[in-house]
């Protein structure tokens, strides 16, 4: 059976307002961390990788990673960002592991 992925390419979460975007990601992530159904990994790319160093955000990946979920974050995003020794929450990966990660997978979520 293939995994179950969320994707998470941005730091926001939909489109409209930046504040609001901020406080719906960081509400998603405290509820996905208390929900019985989550994911078995967590995927974060460009300034989604954010999201491993911020401290609204992180204590809750924590507590995914303490119920099993296993986080990659891109090591390129982060290297372009400057935050590879920021990252607080997850591993890096490369583009290769998150690739097969992606195809591999049963079903993908993106925010």
């Amino acid at each position: 059976m293939g995994s179950r992925i969320i994707f998470c390419s941005g730091e926001k979460l939909g489109s409209g307002a930046g504040e609001l975007g901020s406080v719906l990601m960081k509400n998603f992530f405290y509820t996905l961390a208390n929900s019985q159904n989550i994911p078995d990994l967590i995927i974060l790319m460009n300034s989604g990788v954010r999201l491993s160093c911020t401290e609204e955000v992180v204590s809750s990946l924590n507590r995914l990673e303490e119920r099993g979920v296993k986080i990659l974050a891109c090591g390129t995003c982060l290297d372009y960002y400057g935050l590879q020794t920021a990252i607080r929450a997850g591993e890096i990966s490369n583009m290769e592991r998150i690739t097969e990660e992606l195809t591999a997978a049963e079903q993908v979520v993106t925010l």
